[in-house]
């Protein structure tokens, strides 16, 4: 698909993964387009699914969540019999941020925040132990974030 796109459309998608919320003669003026053109191509971008939707980066540890957990997850033989359920009741989660299913000894990996590790405790016994066939769960507190980011390479 990448292939799909020519050097200004690149270019467009590298300007709106660092600052959404731009004008589009702001992007237009950055990728070297005038506006209908660049609006043109935003468009084509949004409708052939490049661009998902454009959201604000919210800072977690403002909004109090200080605690980010990383949750490897084990169904038990039954329980993969369950996993659209589980997959559900995950989706239904506020704390859990993502959730990958796993090639290997583990089913699941869930990035999960809250406010704080007694907080993640809770989430942990009342919430996601308690879903069916949950066999195993690895808990891993991450202690600082070296690296961060929602963009892609382009």
């Amino acid at each position: 698909m990448l292939e799909k796109l020519d050097s200004y459309e690149r270019k467009i998608l590298q300007v709106l993964q660092a600052d959404a919320s731009l004008s589009t003669a702001a992007v237009a003026e950055a990728v070297g387009l005038s506006a209908s053109p660049c609006w043109r191509r935003i468009d084509r971008l949004e409708r052939d699914g490049f661009i998902k939707r454009r959201v604000a980066i919210l800072d977690r540890k403002k909004l109090g969540l200080n605690a980010q957990v990383f949750a490897q997850v084990k169904l038990n033989a039954h329980g993969r019999a369950h996993l659209d359920e589980f997959a559900s009741a995950i989706r239904d989660f506020p704390e859990v941020l993502e959730c990958h299913v796993l090639m290997g000894t583990m089913d699941f990996m869930l990035r999960v925040v809250a406010a704080d590790i007694e907080a993640y405790e809770r989430f942990f016994f009342e919430k996601l132990s308690t879903l069916p066939g949950v066999n195993e769960i690895n808990s891993i507190v991450a202690l600082s974030e070296i690296k961060s980011t929602t963009a892609l390479p382009v």
